[in-house]
Parts: structure tokens; sequence; C-alpha cells
């Protein structure tokens, strides 16, 4: 059985910048469809339970602004957030289900017509134009026409799937940065547990002994909600293509693996943790790099570390290149210099091939390195905003997203309180 639906704005994945693009979108008038894989939204921030959001801030101004101030504002109301800081970066740490809750109410309000279990299989073109998309449901195909249609999968398979140009993993061999599957521990006593140092030693001196499965080079935690329990940032699943099914069922299998093995460590070896317990595991493992579409300007590693600014900002961010090893133990984090900030530019979002889309979230046009500054999810919500916004304008007024006149776009990105020049 086969249905057609039509929308002036179609998102494709109901994740951060997904959900981003679809309030925002929605908010200017648009008939907005989300269509989302999985039975809920919030993609990284749940699926993946990604935790805590890493804060773009220059000295105590916030960076990004718009949707994801309005989210946080909500999170606060319910005490379902809190303000941190590890390694001189800051944090809001959040509760995954408040963020989902909150999400969901925001679509609804604005009236956004949500399709979950409803997966993007095939693009509907003409020529080089994107004129919808095939959605696959358990008993149904749907087809999907719009205007304008944002990709916002993560993976770029919309764009993947319409035929743009694309790349994935560092220039030198291809590889990916590792996946990770997140998870959290509860019953912890922190009054014993050892400085972050002493437990890093301890660590190391389980890799030594061969007792500890995961790759990384030291043990990343961060504080949750709850006075017991931490959140665990320490997996480190290698050489994995985050499209391939047969490579993300080994990463889930692995990571698994690694979850167990690492909670017995700690639960034999490490002051606080003897009467611990797994409270909570990610229901997918995280991907922090595929594909990245090639749009009509590439973010380099020199962009971002030399604060560059243009003519066409959508987004700042000054969040350091951030660059789990492909192949190693060791982590690459390089700070920005004091005061140094770099604007992502609309043409960013812009594929360099396809007509009527957008790219919204990590699979923006950008560098290995650049996308490990990108990747957070404050700066994917900044994205999504953006992206939604140029596709509802684009829709009403019957233009490319390429043509798109950018006055247009930073007037309703200051209406919505984005923060840009």
């Amino acid at each position: 059985m086969t249905q057609n639906l039509t929308a002036d704005v179609l998102i494709c994945g109901g994740g951060i910048s997904g959900f981003a693009a679809a309030v925002s979108a929605a908010r200017l008038g648009a008939k907005v469809i989300l269509v989302e894989r999985l039975p809920f939204v919030g993609g990284a921030a749940y699926a993946n339970l990604v935790n805590p959001f890493m804060l773009p801030k220059l000295e105590e101004k916030d960076l990004i602004k718009g949707i994801f101030s309005e989210v946080v504002s909500k999170l606060k109301k319910q005490n379902a957030c809190a303000h941190g800081q590890l390694f001189g970066q800051p944090h809001i740490v959040f509760d995954p289900e408040k963020l989902n809750e909150i999400m969901l109410e925001m679509l609804e309000q604005a009236e956004v017509k949500i399709l979950f279990y409803s997966q993007v299989v095939a693009s509907i073109m003409q020529g080089n134009s994107l004129k919808g998309v095939i959605v696959q449901s358990k008993l149904e195909e749907t087809k999907i026409f719009a205007l304008s249609i944002v990709d916002a999968t993560g993976d770029g398979d919309v764009s993947f799937l319409s035929g743009a140009d694309y790349e994935v993993g560092r220039k030198s061999d291809g590889l990916c940065q590792p996946a990770t599957l997140m998870f959290r521990i509860s019953a912890v006593d922190k009054n014993k547990m050892p400085s972050r140092e002493k437990m890093n030693e301890i660590f190391s001196l389980g890799k030594q002994k061969n007792q500890i499965r995961t790759p990384r080079e030291n043990f990343l935690w961060f504080e949750t909600l709850k006075d017991d329990e931490i959140h665990v940032n320490s997996t480190r699943i290698q050489k994995i293509d985050g499209t391939s099914f047969s490579d993300l069922a080994k990463a889930e299998i692995e990571g698994r693996k690694q979850v167990f093995n690492l909670f017995t460590f700690l639960k034999e070896n490490v002051p606080g943790f003897e009467n611990s317990y797994i409270s909570r595991i990610a229901p997918l493992v995280g991907i922090r790099e595929s594909r990245r579409i090639i749009g009509e300007y590439i973010l380099t590693e020199e962009d971002v570390e030399d604060g560059k600014k243009f003519d066409d900002p959508i987004a700042k961010n000054n969040y350091p290149i951030d660059i789990h090893s492909t192949n190693s133990s060791s982590t690459i984090f390089k700070k920005l210099g004091p005061g140094v900030y770099y604007e992502i530019p609309y043409r960013c979002l812009v594929p360099k091939k396809i007509d009527n889309l957008l790219v919204a979230g990590r699979a923006i046009s950008t560098t290995h390195e650049a996308l490990s500054s990108t990747r957070i999810m404050p700066v994917c919500m900044a994205i999504g905003q953006a992206a939604g916004i140029a596709a509802s304008i684009c829709a009403k007024k019957k233009i490319l997203p390429r043509k798109l006149d950018y006055s247009l776009l930073r007037k309703e990105l200051l209406e919505q309180n984005a923060e840009i020049r």
C-alpha cells in the first residue's frame, strides 16, 4: 500500500538538528512534516544518551541562543538541568527524559506533523532537483513531496540518496572518529571515589595489566542530576563506518562488551563502586562522524582555529577541536585562543549539486577536523534552526536554497533570537 503526502517543508530526521529545523520552519507558517525512523525525538541526546550539552561561551556570553536557549530555559523550570564545568569547558547536564518531553511538546505546539517509525529509503528526483522522498514504515510505503527538504539524518542519508557529493573520515585514510556507547552507574559512593587524577592512574594500571578492554587513554565521566550516579563516556569502538549495518552491529556488540568490562573493573578495583550497578545503557551506539556532504563552502580546521568570520553566518562557535583518535588511545583537544570564535556560513548547509535540499547537523560541509568542533549538540541545534528558517523562506518564495538572499535569512534568525553578528 502506498500513500502520498505533501508539505511546504519536509524534515528528515528528528534528532537535535531536525527538531530545531521543524520548529523554526513551522513558526514561520510553513506546513511541516517531520519523519523519524525511531519512535521518539531527541536523536543523540536520547537514543545515544549523549550528555551533557557542551557550551560554546565567550567569557560569560552564550554563543548559541535561539531554540537552544528556549529548551534550556524549559529544562531549568523543571529542575531538569544543571550547569557544570570540566577541564575548563562549561557544560549543562540534563535529564534526557525531560528533554524528550519538552522537544515533543514544542513540536506539537508548532503543529508539526510527526511520522515515527519512518525510514527514508529513496529520493524522488527531477534532474538535480529533489522533489520528495519515499519513506518505508512497517506496513506501507509513503511518498512525501515538499517544496523544501532538510536532511537532518546525521549521516546525510537523503543527500546520499539524492546523489550529492560527500566525504568520509580523514583525508589520509578515510577513517572516522570512533563510536561510543554511553552508560550510567548508580549507587556510587562519591565520598569514597578517588580524584580524577587518581582514577586515571588506576585506569592506566588496569590497561597495563590488560584488565580493560576499551582502547581509550583515560576514564572520562560526568556528573548527572543524581548525587550517587555518574555518566560514563569511556568506551571507544574504532574503525567503524556509521552507515554500514554490519559495522553498526559490530559496534553495538563491542560497545556492550566494553561497558560490562569497564564496570566490572571499576566495581572490583575502585573505592566507592563496591555497591554500584549499571543503571542505564544508551539504546544505540553514538556515531561521531560519517558522511560530510560537500556544500558551497567547506569549513576547515584553519577557519576554526583562526576564528574566521563570513558574510553569511548562521551560528557562532568556539568549542575546541576535539578529535577522538581513529586508531589509537589518544584524544586531541585543542582550545581556541582567548576571545576567539568562528562562524558557520549558510553555504555549509547547501549541497553543491542538489537543489531544494539543505543539510543540518553533523553532516554539513566541513573537513574531518572542523567537524570535531561543529558536531556538539547546541551547535547542531543552531544549524537546524537556520536550516528550518531557510527552508521555510525558500518554500514560501519558491526559490532555491542556493539562491536565497541571506538578508532574509538573517532577519528571521534575529527574530528567532539566534546569536549572529
